[in-house]
């Protein structure tokens, strides 16, 4: 049952609202216009990589008919519009010459934003890497640092005029962690030799994007957005702790800290001192950036045992499955309480000013109905509910002073989700990919009436 107490005035005037998207996940038209490939069109076309050998060619058609899409943020009384810009939209090869139709494309997006009163909100990477850059080392080749400015100064000069609101990359431990070291998300490497020079690689390009995007807006909200997940030992034991201490480095403050001006978190995780080799002279100094804000990803915590079979963590994840907890449809525990604790656990560093919440939602199997009339609706009350408890949550958080001033609902559509292709259903949007319809969901219109009550 949906809770009638939670509205939008107990947050306050000037908290921020909003929905996240990617562009890859969204835009489809994969080679149209001159676009060039992706790492991730790459290893989508590679057997078995993906859920039911799914490929985001023609995912949600935004390229095709964006308008309709951001329509609906219009409709949901959605303030605030969050996507990504494809680098290899605007630059096929990773770099000069520049695809004047990317360019147009997003500046028609932008555009149509504003000309419907929703402010958007620019991720510069989220994850899709041209594939040409992959060719010559990727993440893993230090040049990355030089193309990723070069690709940043042309968003920045491009859309600038009209964006006010920048971040930098999406979760890089993600992408580096699975992409790099994992092989299960693109590009599919494996191991230390590519995962620490793409994680330092990484953090240096996250700083000297802020830099590039200060000095070309120094009007701008320049942020950059972080996964987090509350780590809790398995017990109380000595080993279990240790490993809760080391898991935690790994997955919520390698980022961060270096940024802070803290360097790499190595008394708690010794490996990351073999970071060390891929260091310049100056490097501790262009690993940190002043972001006017943070943004935080969360929808679950992780429950960490010791594991003397897991190489350099000694740790591993203690699954939500056999805890018997309640579940997602991505076996991510329901946990409200994990977004509060990731909100404190950020506001602790005194470097950090402001916190948005960039992404927070769930997959849950979603229903088709028809009623009497014949409509076709969508029942999503789990999800209904898992907004709901989570904002109360971040409502917590707020009232006890945290710097946490605005949410944002991963996310407006269902869409590709990576490695499990379009199995998980996140959106506020239902959508039949094989038509392309659209159908808002019992989640998307109680968003639409908590957002459209100030009083």
């Amino acid at each position: 049952m949906i809770e009638k107490n939670l509205t939008r005035a107990q947050f306050g005037d000037d908290f921020q609202w909003g929905v996240s998207t990617a562009a890859f996940q969204v835009e489809g038209s994969c080679d149209a216009d001159g676009k060039g490939p992706s790492i991730w069109d790459t290893f989508t076309a590679k057997k078995g990589k993906i859920h039911a050998s799914d490929d985001a060619r023609r995912a949600c058609d935004f390229y095709a008919d964006f308008k309709r899409d951001i329509d609906l943020v219009k409709a949901l009384n959605i303030p605030n519009f969050r996507f990504s810009i494809s680098w290899s939209r605007l630059m096929p090869s990773g770099v000069l010459p520049v695809n004047s139709s990317g360019i147009d494309f997003y500046n028609k997006v932008i555009n149509y934003c504003l000309e419907l009163g929703i402010e958007p909100w620019i991720t510069l990477y989220h994850w899709d890497l041209p594939q040409a850059l992959e060719e010559r080392g990727g993440w893993t080749n230090r040049g990355v640092v030089d193309w990723f400015a070069d690709y940043t100064r042309l968003c920045a000069r491009s859309f600038g005029d009209r964006v006010k609101h920048w971040m930098v990359m999406n979760e890089p431990v993600v992408f580096t962690g699975a992409g790099y070291f994992l092989g299960v998300h693109a590009p599919g490497r494996r191991g230390l030799k590519n995962f620490l020079p793409a994680v330092h690689h990484v953090a240096l390009s996250m700083a000297e994007g802020g830099r590039v995007l200060r000095s070309l807006l120094p009007d701008a909200q320049i942020g950059t957005t972080f996964s987090c997940s509350p780590i809790e030992p398995f017990s109380q034991g000595r080993r279990d702790v240790a490993a809760a201490r080391r898991a935690d480095a790994l997955m919520n403050r390698l980022f961060i800290e270096p940024l802070l001006g803290m360097g790499y978190p190595e008394a708690d995780l010794p490996v990351l001192k073999k970071l060390r080799r891929y260091f310049v002279e100056g490097d501790e100094g262009l690993l940190a950036f002043d972001f006017d804000f943070i943004g935080l990803q969360n929808y679950t915590r992780e429950v960490v045992a010791h594991s003397w079979l897991t190489p350099y963590l000694g740790a591993k994840i203690v699954s939500a499955r056999k805890r018997k907890v309640a579940l997602t449809a991505m076996d991510w525990e329901v946990y409200p309480p994990s977004i509060y604790e990731s909100i404190k656990k950020f506001d602790r560093y005194p470097q950090i000013r402001k916190i948005y919440i960039t992404e927070n939602g769930a997959a849950f199997p979603d229903e088709r109905v028809e009623n009497e009339n014949g409509e076709t609706r969508v029942n999503d009350e789990a999800r209904c509910s898992y907004l709901q408890r989570y904002l109360e949550q971040v409502l917590k958080a707020r009232k006890e002073g945290m710097k946490v001033e605005g949410y944002f609902v991963w996310t407006l559509t269902d869409n590709f989700e990576w490695a499990e292709g379009f199995r998980p259903r996140f959106g506020l949007v239902f959508v039949d990919f094989a038509s392309q319809q659209r159908i808002i969901k019992s989640s998307g219109h109680w968003f639409a009436r908590f957002l459209g009550t100030k009083t």
